[in-house]
């Protein structure tokens, strides 16, 4: 375009400068309208997002969790589609919120698991409404992240029930789903889930609790391909139904985006954890 202008006549350029008010004019107004075109775009498209969050929560569920093995299966037993689940645990600590808005941006859901001593001020319990109020489900995690079986069982209620009563105060309604810290559950733990109106879940694979795999880049690689050589696990354990751990942690926060895109360009569909099948 430079070379044209500096190619033209001493005519020509006095021509397109006697043009140039009305050039400019009409630029205006086609920058105008294509301004309105893609502001217009961009609110049909938020309409159907929110469409599309609405209508998952009118929606009868599609998945349910096996408890044996902590995969996300489908109802319909025709349903062949790659499906995985992802939830993030140790929320809201410091990354969670990220994480939420991480996940809003690539149109994908999570669950966070919740503990109570990160939601106890004001600061917390806002990082859970904000999550909240962006559509994922929060879980329980248990009020102080102890390992079950090693307290007593009324120390067990405790731990499990109070903290369905901190984030129904906060958020308006209770958990519908459970995770033992470190996996571990007792035979009490599980009644009081069931008593709860909870699904338990533990989880298929995750890394980043492992000091080998608290690097952005490592992990991200572990958690697309579900292999973690440096650990011993050399066989793949990503499949259909994988229900994966991650946790409200730096390195994390940092791999999530490209986690997200990596199970998606394998064929993965990201579960809506809104369809899983609970006890209610």
């Amino acid at each position: 375009m430079l070379g044209m202008i500096v190619a033209c006549s001493s005519d020509d350029h006095s021509e397109s400068n006697a043009e140039k008010p009305e050039e400019e004019t009409e630029n205006n107004q086609e920058s105008e309208e294509s301004e309105s075109s893609d502001e217009e775009a961009a609110n049909e498209e938020a309409d159907e997002e929110g469409n599309e969050e609405n209508e998952a929560e009118d929606q009868e569920p599609i998945y349910y969790i096996d408890e044996e093995t902590a995969s996300i299966r489908p109802i319909n037993d025709d349903d062949d589609e790659n499906v995985i689940l992802l939830t993030i645990d140790d929320a809201p600590d410091k990354y969670a919120l990220e994480m939420a808005e991480t996940l809003q941006e690539k149109n994908a859901k999570a669950i966070f698991f919740v503990n109570g001593h990160f939601i106890e001020d004001e600061e917390g319990q806002e990082k859970l409404k904000a999550i909240h109020e962006m559509g994922f489900p929060i879980g329980n995690h248990t009020y102080s992240h102890p390992v079950i079986p090693d307290i007593p069982e009324d120390e067990q209620t405790e731990e499990i029930v109070s903290l369905n009563d901190k984030v129904e105060e906060i958020i308006g309604e209770r958990p519908k789903f459970f995770r033992a810290p470190h996996g571990a559950n007792s035979d009490h733990s599980r009644e009081v889930v069931k008593d709860e109106g909870m699904v338990l879940m533990n989880w298929t694979y995750g890394f980043d609790f492992f000091e080998e795999y608290q690097d952005a880049d490592k992990l991200k690689e572990a958690l697309i391909s579900g292999e973690a050589p440096e650990i011993g696990e050399d066989q793949s354990l990503l499949h259909s139904g994988a229900n994966i751990l991650m946790h409200d942690r730096e390195w994390t926060n940092e791999a999530l985006g490209d986690v997200i895109d990596g199970l998606r360009e394998q064929g993965y569909k990201l579960a809506d954890p809104n369809l899983i099948e609970t006890l209610e």
